[in-house]
């Protein structure tokens, strides 16, 4: 018997949703595969700043995640793979981050779902996953979207590696 997903809502980052991306984010387990640390707050507002961008020129980006009772607990959502050294350049990724508090209760395979239908909606036919060979709860959450894994890649600024999946919309 499969648990039920819990309902959650997804929005156009705000400048507000920086602060929110900052807080929930200054975590070493949830940056854990991101290098670690926290960012500074600017990073954020670059961040949200460029997701409005991606939703206005390309009808999806990575938005903000609100659990059930309003609350900001990360992002999902896809945007163009960021990098041009590595990894699936040219391509669009799917992707989320929750706080930790969000961690083990559906919210990212659920936002994942509804993220993959409006990317789907904007006319994507396909998208990519990026990783960590290490993050076995990302692992576990494109399994449940029934991604694929096509390769590995080597990060160029270090010795980690993340495994690339990808679904067919």
């Amino acid at each position: 018997m499969s648990r039920l997903l819990p309902d959650v809502k997804l929005r156009v980052p705000t400048d507000e949703d920086a602060h929110a991306w900052h807080r929930v984010f200054d975590d070493p387990e949830v940056m854990e595969f991101l290098g670690g640390r926290g960012a500074e707050l600017s990073v954020y507002e670059e961040l949200t700043a460029r997701q409005r961008r991606h939703d206005a020129e390309l009808g999806f980006c990575l938005w903000t995640l609100l659990d059930e009772e309003g609350e900001v607990i990360g992002f999902t959502g896809a945007q163009p793979w960021p990098h041009t050294a590595f990894g699936p350049v040219g391509e669009i990724e799917i992707g989320w981050r929750l706080g930790r508090a969000a961690w083990g209760k559906g919210y990212a395979t659920a936002a994942a779902r509804v993220a993959l239908e409006r990317v789907r909606a904007a006319g994507v036919e396909r998208v990519t996953a990026m990783v960590d060979t290490r993050n076995e709860r990302s692992q576990a959450v494109v399994r449940r979207l029934g991604m694929a894994y096509d390769r590995t890649y080597a990060a160029p600024e270090g010795p980690r590696e993340a495994h690339c999946y990808r679904l067919a919309l």
